[in-house]
């Protein structure tokens, strides 16, 4: 019985479904890549379709957290702010931004919450949105 190669792979080195696989057992792209190097380069592909959209979120939880620290983050803010905040805790994530996402989450928490300005509150959520923008710019 041969050990060496990947379960679920054929003798010929093709899986179940003829998927060809490389000497280590990864999934081989036929263009010189492993499977790794074609997920980075997709999430790569996707960061950037989706960069415009996260940069979005950021202005608008900077616009909240400005607002917040001035008493006048309106009903439509916060909701705006949550909204913006959950789904980059989402997002985050998938593009191995863990802060970011832990951050983020954060955020929405607070934005939950009624609107009250407090001066702890305001300043988390400058920190919050600064060091949410600084993730993101450092990941391109």
């Amino acid at each position: 019985m041969d050990h060496s190669r990947e379960p679920g792979t054929g003798v010929d080195g093709t899986g179940q479904d003829g998927t060809a696989f490389d000497q280590m057992g990864q999934f081989a792209t036929g263009q010189g890549t492993t499977g790794e190097d074609a997920l980075k380069e997709a999430l790569d592909r996707m960061w950037n379709q989706f960069l415009p959209m996260m940069t979005e979120r950021i202005a608008v939880l900077e616009t909240a957290a400005a607002a917040f620290a001035a008493n006048q983050l309106s009903a439509e803010q916060q909701e705006a702010a949550h909204g913006a905040a959950h789904k980059l805790a989402g997002a985050l994530g998938t593009f191995g931004l863990g802060e970011g996402t832990d951050l983020a989450r954060e955020a929405e928490v607070l934005y939950a919450h009624d609107r009250s300005q407090n001066t702890a509150g305001a300043a988390r959520l400058n920190e919050i949105t600064a060091r949410l923008r600084l993730l993101i710019e450092s990941r391109n």
